[in-house]
């Protein structure tokens, strides 16, 4: 079976014929339960986002913040595996349509077995993986078996990221850029500042991929912000944030909801 790189593509294409950014939301499997996961995913969808990444929890995940931290804990307790990421993925895809990603590091890709993870991943329905870890020089057995599934490949770039390096990333990758906005963990932040705009212009510059912008979107005004410049806004910290502060699930699933359509409202506006 194949996977759906195809409608990845096409809502990008979408979103950008209707003259804005793409909402983005990232959400641990898993958390607070491998049903509560599933459940999240389809408020943030109800809500107005356009694209989902689901989360690999991992216990020592060195792009993500302590609220993304907390919610890995959480999910590693529960006993979370790779084959209930895989079960969000083929769930949250039946009840929504929409494309969706694992954001995974490395390791328990190349342990669970690189050819075994992509054919099930693109049973699931998943549209591809994000790796923010896994160095371009050393993914070709990855991109292999990805394009073999129809599955996109995202890496992610950074502020630090020079020109010719943006350029030998991007050849690489399908699917979208992940321009990470700022250097450091993810987490909410006042401002996404003008380093995100500049990444993205010199990003833009080496490729044609949309270029989807996270790490430190939180509420409609940033959001805003960053659809005016970028393909797509990611949010994962705010979702999982409202998720943890909630007093029980109902009312963490009504918070995400409601956040995606204050985030869907602010990507409209620009």
């Amino acid at each position: 079976m194949s996977g759906n790189v195809e409608l990845l593509e096409t809502t990008l294409a979408r979103t950008k014929e209707e003259g804005r950014a793409a909402l983005v939301a990232y959400l641990p499997a898993g958390f607070p339960t491998v049903d509560g996961g599933i459940e999240a995913v389809k408020a943030a969808v109800a809500g107005g986002a356009d694209i989902i990444e689901v989360g690999l929890p991992h216990s020592d995940p060195v792009l993500d913040g302590p609220v993304i931290q907390t919610a890995d804990d959480i999910a590693l307790r529960g006993g979370v595996k790779i084959a209930d990421v895989l079960r969000t993925v083929r769930e949250a895809h039946q009840a929504t349509g929409v494309p969706i990603l694992v954001m995974t590091y490395w390791n328990p890709i190349d342990r669970y077995g690189v050819e075994r993870f992509t054919a099930e991943l693109a049973e699931a329905g998943g549209a591809g993986c994000i790796l923010p870890d896994l160095p371009v020089q050393e993914s070709a057995l990855w991109r292999e078996h990805a394009a073999k599934h129809r599955l996109a490949t995202v890496f992610v770039v950074a502020p630090s990221s020079k020109d010719e390096r943006l350029a030998t990333i991007t050849a690489a990758g399908s699917g979208f850029v992940y321009a990470a906005s700022l250097m450091g963990v993810t987490g909410t932040r006042e401002s996404v500042g003008d380093q995100a705009q500049d990444l993205v212009r010199r990003t833009r510059a080496t490729t044609d991929l949309p270029v989807c912008v996270g790490l430190g979107v939180s509420n409609a005004r940033q959001a805003a912000e960053v659809a005016g410049f970028a393909d797509g806004v990611i949010v994962g910290s705010a979702f999982v944030k409202a998720m943890l502060d909630a007093p029980d699930e109902t009312a963490g699933l009504a918070a995400v909801r409601s956040l995606a359509g204050e985030l869907a409202e602010g990507v409209r506006k620009r």
